[in-house]
């Protein structure tokens, strides 16, 4: 027993020295930036890294969506992949569903594609173009008994907003193919928020 004990306590220490032979040494690390490249300088080694490893993913993910309560309920939530073209154009492409209703008298639920395009003409502000094609489905309460209908919808958003972060846009956007008695949507004006990844 007082073998293993004494071979067990001599792994043991074995094992810190091992692992600590490096805790006593100081390392300084600098890096030095310019508009190309970055070097990273420490006591042994000279390391120069491209500068383009470092640029932003071009390729994101987003999530909208639309709270709006003027002249019924429409909420809509539209996932989609956005590619950076510059620093302040992107372009994407994504799907879209929707309800839409006034209690009592219509519901309607949709699903369909958007394009996009966003603008940044500053680092604060967003600006938008987005165009939506939407199946419609439609369902109608009347004195005389309930309707459905189904058809294809299409709309044409102006829009703008304020980036909260790198991540967070919000804003509001204009329908420009709004027709009052056609469109499936409550009002031509939509507030958004935008999420991206």
């Amino acid at each position: 027993m007082k073998i293993i004990s004494l071979i067990s306590k001599l792994l043991i220490v074995i094992g810190i020295l091992v692992c600590s032979q490096n805790i006593h040494s100081q390392t300084t690390n600098i890096a030095v930036i310019d508009s190309t490249n970055i070097a990273v300088l420490d006591s042994t080694n000279i390391a120069v890294i491209d500068s383009t490893a470092f640029e932003p993913k071009r390729l994101k993910f987003g999530v909208g969506f639309g709270l709006n309560f003027v002249g019924g309920t429409n909420i809509s939530l539209s996932p989609n992949l956005m590619y950076s073209l510059s620093d302040k154009v992107a372009i994407g492409a994504g799907i879209q569903g929707s309800y839409s209703g006034i209690k009592d008298l219509q519901n309607t639920t949709t699903f369909g594609g958007n394009l996009l395009t966003q603008f940044n003409p500053s680092k604060r502000i967003l600006t938008l173009l987005e165009f939506v094609l939407l199946n419609v489905s439609t369902k109608t309460e009347s004195p005389t008994g309930q309707s459905t209908r189904s058809y294809w919808d299409s709309a044409l958003f102006l829009g703008a907003g304020i980036n909260i972060t790198d991540k967070i846009a919000i804003g509001a956007k204009y329908n420009l193919l709004y027709k009052e008695d056609e469109s499936v949507y409550t009002s031509p004006i939509l507030p958004f928020v935008n999420i991206s990844f």
